[in-house]
């Protein structure tokens, strides 16, 4: 089933964080941050090792202290996926990390300090070849702006971003991306509306303090979703009072029903009747936790009825429509066979590894025929 509306994407400068474009028409990126003691490096690296499992492009890690910092640099050595030093206040340890292998150094210049150790950073930053991110936050705004404004606005937050990348930009670094998060959905979506069309760098889009698992969820996908389709965005992090896990999942999420990013099994469910023909929603939970490990873009319906079921199961990868005495499945828009409700899960998840064992296959075949 084809999108009935493609979305433009901003023209934004592309950066590097490591090995992953972020901007331009780079693949809007996923990320998220660790939580545990960064001085805990077993317990942090198990945790962006995690978070890698599940498919983040980006992981960032708080960095408080200069022992935090000397950790960091243990932690580099044992990930492979890309990591953002998170520095406040102390202009040496950014420059520490920047040594310890950092690929993004996250500041706000203007909490750095004296102009002399401002630059100090961006001239890290610089012969190191990482970039900066200039992260905004309603919750720390700079002590002139809370007064000029009374209170944090849209108005402020852009403000406050447009004074830190006068300071790169005095500089000449151009390498940089920008946040502007409000824990209020309108007052995201301003802002980062108002920032779009005043500089050319990438956006870093979230809700900060979004809250729950539930009701962070609804204000991100509310706010990112509306500046995705608007075109305004190139790397997303969903914060979530919860499991950083779960932050990229919804991420992805986000992303999938845009048809911004295909990653994952993408699960469509009918929200269950009485006409339903097996428990669905049982069906479909025990699915989503068995196919977590899956990468790979599969779409699979699942229906319970025979009202939906066969125009939503032709149109996926693997479909399912509910009927007596048993469910009849498609694969690849096509009748396959029925399935007893009793062996539903099973079935469902062989057809589904089938369908990415295949996938992998015709990747392999396409990379021979390009080497050839």
């Amino acid at each position: 089933m084809e999108p009935e509306v493609t979305i433009k994407r901003r023209k934004s400068r592309q950066i590097h964080v490591g090995s992953v474009p972020v901007g331009g028409d780079a693949p809007i990126s996923v990320q998220s941050m660790t939580n545990t003691d960064t001085c805990d490096v077993d317990a942090t690296v198990a945790q962006i090792r995690a978070l890698e499992g599940v498919g983040a492009d980006i992981v960032r890690v708080s960095v408080p202290t200069m022992e935090a910092a000397e950790a960091f640099g243990k932690i580099r050595k044992q990930v492979s996926l890309p990591l953002v030093a998170d520095i406040h206040y102390d202009y040496k340890i950014a420059l520490k990390v920047a040594d310890e292998g950092a690929d993004c150094l996250r500041i706000n210049p203007g909490n750095i300090g004296r102009e002399d150790r401002v630059r100090a950073v961006i001239e890290s930053a610089r012969d190191h070849g990482v970039p900066i991110r200039i992260g905004v936050n309603a919750g720390s705004l700079e002590k002139e702006l809370q007064r000029k404004y009374g209170e944090p606005t849209s108005d402020a937050l852009v403000e406050s971003a447009l004074r830190h990348a006068e300071i790169l930009d005095r500089y000449d670094f151009q390498d940089f991306k920008v946040s502007v998060k409000a824990s209020n959905v309108f007052m995201t979506l301003q802002a980062y509306r108002k920032l779009a069309s005043q500089i050319e760098q990438p956006l870093h889009l979230g809700v900060t303090e979004a809250g729950t698992f539930r009701s962070g969820t609804v204000k991100s996908s509310v706010a990112l979703g509306g500046l995705l389709m608007e075109g305004i965005g190139d790397t997303i992090r969903v914060s979530l009072a919860a499991d950083p896990v779960e932050e990229i999942r919804v991420g992805f999420d986000i992303l999938k029903s845009l048809n911004l990013r295909k990653k994952g099994v993408n699960i469509i469910a009918c929200p269950s009747c009485s006409r339903q023909n097996f428990d669905v929603i049982k069906t479909v939970n025990e699915l989503e936790a068995r196919l977590e490990d899956i990468n790979e873009s599969v779409d699979l319906a699942v229906i319970g009825c025979l009202v939906n079921g066969p125009g939503e199961a032709r149109e996926v990868d693997v479909g399912l429509t509910g009927g007596t005495p048993n469910n009849l499945s498609y694969a690849d828009g096509q009748k396959s066979h029925h399935i007893k409700s009793e062996n539903l899960v099973d079935e469902l998840e062989r057809m589904v590894r089938a369908k990415v064992a295949r996938q992998r296959e015709d990747e392999e075949k396409g990379v021979i025929l390009r080497s050839e």
